[in-house]
């Protein structure tokens, strides 16, 4: 079924091209998402030396490359900030965590959404035809920002080639750092080898603000970007899933003096990293705590990278048009000590083995409200299970039990409930919507519930 805005409230409409043709797809998965598990750092305003290795399971090895490299930086021009560490950590071009390896699913570190059930991306899909089709007749790109390896991104398209009205005005613009996930993504969304577009991207003209471009098997073309900021300029639908967490944040505690912004030091004594409190204000503490004075919070996070990336994506919204939506883990301003690392689906000491573990931080969507402005419409943050109960995610599942052999039956349910219950993915993600001034009145699907009959329901 689709969804169609009338009037400021949606209706279901019987669609059988995409909750009927549709079948189960190859990806189903009953593996563990990334917790999302809060770490409440206390800092005592004097003692410099406090470490938090003491919160998390840590593991003795010999120095990485990383770690040394690391050291040096501090050795030469002081203490890291947490933003500094974390874009070290993740993104350095030769050690980064993101950049050489294959870090998602069972054999990774943390399992995403996409990555659990076919229906998930699927949802996805079908918001993005119905804000199309609400709204516009011509081209839109569809950027995603961090697309993993590519899922997402395919069960998307495969929704899209259901519809010839959309599926030949779609193109596919990627944000990707890392070369081994492009390399992933371009196998996933062509059915080429890992070889082939390997091969592809690196015979490709790399000077360009586009370093890779692939015609995907549905058919739309694909094309790579380093950075946002080099994505065509045209009518978009922007995606960021489990993007934002990633990001760089200043972190900071509150001490008897005001607040003061935690460090990454080495402890001359045993040689390892550790947290520290800079002694006086910081730039990133003048810079990013103006009004923070009467939060009652004891520590703070700070994402600069994700205000301006939402503050980007407005701004294209309001002068090219089109809509936005971000999900993550997150929440609404009242948090504050989430930064921590995964590895092998488990809490890992952020200082530890740097490189091998996945940084993350829950997003402060209040935060990024901030960066909005008055020339779009926002939705949301609602929680994930709210979002795909209201898309019709009840409905998608009991047309796949009709349809597939019963050996999924298990997988299919198990994704499911994994995606939507409160004490797993369906509280702890949220969901928020950006979109152009196209109508007043005007709710997106997945924001407003669905009047579904009794009897359906799952």
């Amino acid at each position: 079924m689709l969804l169609k805005q009338v009037q400021g409230g949606p209706v279901l409409l019987a669609c059988k091209t995409v909750f009927g043709i549709l079948n189960v797809s190859k990806h189903v998965s009953t593996s563990i998402a990334k917790p999302s598990l809060m770490l409440s750092s206390t800092w005592p305003s004097c003692a410099v030396n406090q470490s938090l290795h003491k919160m998390y399971s840590t593991v003795t090895s010999s120095e990485n490359l990383l770690l040394k490299h690391l050291k040096q930086r501090i050795q030469m021009n002081g203490p890291l900030t947490v933003a500094d560490y974390m874009k070290e950590v993740l993104t350095n071009p030769q050690s980064g965590y993101y950049m050489n390896r294959d870090v998602f699913g069972t054999a990774g570190d943390f399992i995403t959404s996409p990555e659990i059930s076919q229906m998930f991306g699927e949802m996805i899909g079908v918001w993005v035809v119905n804000e199309w089709m609400n709204h516009y007749t011509d081209k839109i790109q569809i950027v995603e920002l961090g697309p993993g390896r590519g899922t997402l991104a395919d069960d998307m398209l495969r929704v899209f080639a259901q519809f010839p009205n959309i599926s030949d005005k779609v193109s596919l613009h990627l944000v990707e750092v890392s070369p081994t996930l492009s390399i992933m993504q371009g196998a996933k969304l062509t059915g080429k080898s890992t070889e082939e577009v390997a091969a592809i991207r690196d015979g490709a003209d790399q000077s360009g603000t586009c370093y890779l471009k692939l015609t995907s098997k549905y058919g739309p073309e694909v094309s790579w970007y380093k950075e946002l900021a080099n994505v065509p300029k045209n009518l978009s639908c922007f995606i960021a899933h489990e993007f934002l967490d990633a990001l760089p944040i200043h972190k900071f505690h509150k001490t008897e003096k005001g607040w003061r912004e935690v460090m990454i030091d080495v402890d001359p004594l045993k040689g390892t990293l550790r947290f520290v409190i800079a002694p006086t204000r910081t730039p990133a503490s003048i810079a990013y705590l103006q009004g923070a004075a009467s939060d009652e919070r004891t520590n703070l996070e700070v994402c600069p990278s994700a205000g301006l990336i939402v503050q980007e994506i407005c701004s294209r919204i309001k002068k090219h048009k089109g809509f936005a939506i971000l999900a993550d883990y997150g929440h609404t301003g009242e948090k504050g000590g989430t930064f921590r690392a995964f590895k092998s689906h488990k809490l890992h000491d952020p200082l530890e083995e740097p490189g091998t573990a996945d940084l993350t931080a829950d997003v402060d969507f209040a935060y990024l409200k901030k960066f909005t402005g008055d020339e779009v419409d926002v939705f949301g943050p609602i929680t994930q299970e709210r979002y795909l109960n209201n898309m019709g995610i009840g409905y998608r599942l009991q047309a796949l039990l009709q349809t597939c052999h019963q050996e999924h039956w298990s997988s299919l349910i198990s994704g499911y409930k994994m995606l939507t219950s409160p004490d797993q993915m369906g509280e702890r993600f949220k969901f928020m919507a950006i979109m152009h001034k196209e109508k007043q009145n005007y709710i997106p699907a997945g924001f407003v519930s669905l009047n579904i009959p009794e009897g359906t329901k799952r």
